[in-house]
């Protein structure tokens, strides 16, 4: 312990109040609008297929459901380890505070897990769970008979109308995605008294990066879990989650560079230590990381990947690259953010440091659990509900059979 404050003071520059020394928000903050972010893009994703008629995205339309669904499950968790006393939450539900943006998370949470995907999830896949109930064996048969709630209506009538509620649902969950995720930029650019997050730019940064980072992990997430199973990747599916992910690229690092542009026009007191904490304690995370490897980079693989002359493997390779360069680049995003709001002092006058542990509840073991966590609960909803196209239940309208079906 001695060490690490001695280590710590030996990196401190400047002058800053003695609570400044150890930073109150650690790296499980930089993983909660990181996953949040992973929700509301996939979400959006989904919808492109549902409201907007990409017919192209239909290979990736429920993957994107049940990502959405997974990474929701888990983001919330940062937050209650972070707390220390996870049980202390629930007076935030029974003694809701409504001017506190960080207590209404909760409702917001509730409502886009309750109302928006879960419900979304159900009335689509509510044909293929009556279908499996007949099919199935065993205490797979038992689950998808309770799942469909009892409705097993698979007339064509039935289908159209739960088809009519999805797209209904999925059209008010885009603005519930927005919010989910914009209200997370709220917090940080509403903070007045700090010039590095208060910015009215904030929220809508927030929100196109959460569309990168989506779009990102569904492009991921499709090319290895086609290679597991050894199906054919559909490049038209592949080629549009390009162009999408470039386009969404090209709008949030615009908007990025115009917010810092900002800053520097307006040219405030804080500007000269905000420049000092870019060009020392962020500039491997934001400069390196952050804009060349996770925007620049990849934003050139992608340009030269879809509209250039390649083979179907070099171009998959060159997407795939890219996606993980763009995670990386919005992690960094979060990280430069949460962690970097924290570096320089209230005085303006003084540079402190992050010393990140390996153990504990704020170390980097539970950060790689609660990121691996979502791919685990992932995997297990994919064996419940097969979000691959080959695995949809087909409905045999014939005069001789399935009546019990109708």
């Amino acid at each position: 312990m001695v060490t690490n404050i001695m280590t710590g003071l030996q990196n401190i520059s400047g002058y800053i109040y003695p609570n400044e020394f150890e930073l109150h928000w650690g790296i499980l903050i930089v993983v909660y609008p990181y996953l949040t972010g992973l929700v509301a893009g996939a979400f959006i994703l989904a919808s492109l297929e549902r409201v907007f008629n990409v017919k192209v995205l239909q290979p990736v339309y429920r993957l994107s459901l049940l990502s959405a669904l997974a990474f929701l499950f888990v983001a919330p968790l940062p937050l209650l380890v972070h707390l220390g006393h996870p049980e202390r939450s629930f007076e935030m539900f029974l003694t809701p505070y409504t001017s506190s943006a960080m207590a209404m998370f909760g409702f917001v949470y509730a409502w886009y897990l309750m109302v928006v995907l879960l419900l979304e999830i159900w009335f689509d896949y509510r044909k293929d769970m009556v279908i499996w109930s007949k099919e199935k064996r065993g205490l797979m048969r038992f689950v998808y008979r309770i799942l469909p709630l009892g409705v097993t209506d698979v007339s064509e009538k039935s289908i159209l109308f739960d088809n009519k509620i999805g797209r209904i649902i999925t059209i008010i969950g885009i603005p519930s995605a927005f919010l989910l995720h914009g209200y997370v930029g709220f917090i940080f650019g509403s903070v007045k008294a700090n010039p590095w997050w208060s910015s009215v730019l904030m929220p809508i940064v927030f929100l196109f990066s959460a569309i990168v980072s989506g779009i990102a992990l569904i492009l991921i997430i499709y090319m290895v879990t086609t290679m597991f199973r050894l199906k054919t990747m559909s490049m038209p599916c592949l080629n549009k989650l390009a162009e999408f992910l470039l386009y969404a690229i090209i709008v949030d690092l615009s908007l990025e560079s115009l917010d810092f542009i900002q800053r520097l026009y307006e040219s405030e007191e804080s500007i000269k230590i905000l420049s000092e904490m870019i060009s020392s304690r962020l500039f491997l995370s934001l400069i390196v990381s952050q804009v060349i490897l996770g925007s620049i980079v990849p934003m050139v693989s992608l340009v030269w990947a879809r509209f250039g002359r390649l083979p179907d493997e070099m171009r998959r390779m060159a997407y795939f690259i890219a996606a993980i360069l763009v995670q990386v680049g919005i992690f960094s995003t979060r990280w430069n953010v949460v962690i970097g709001g924290q570096l320089f002092s209230k005085s303006l006058r003084g540079l402190t440091v992050y010393k990140m542990q390996l153990f504990g509840l704020e170390g980097l073991l539970m950060t790689g659990f609660l990121l691996i966590l979502p791919l685990i609960i992932l995997y297990l909803l994919s064996k419940l509900l097969p979000p691959w196209p080959d695995s949809e239940a087909k409905v045999q309208y014939s005069q001789a059979g399935d009546h019990g079906l109708r």
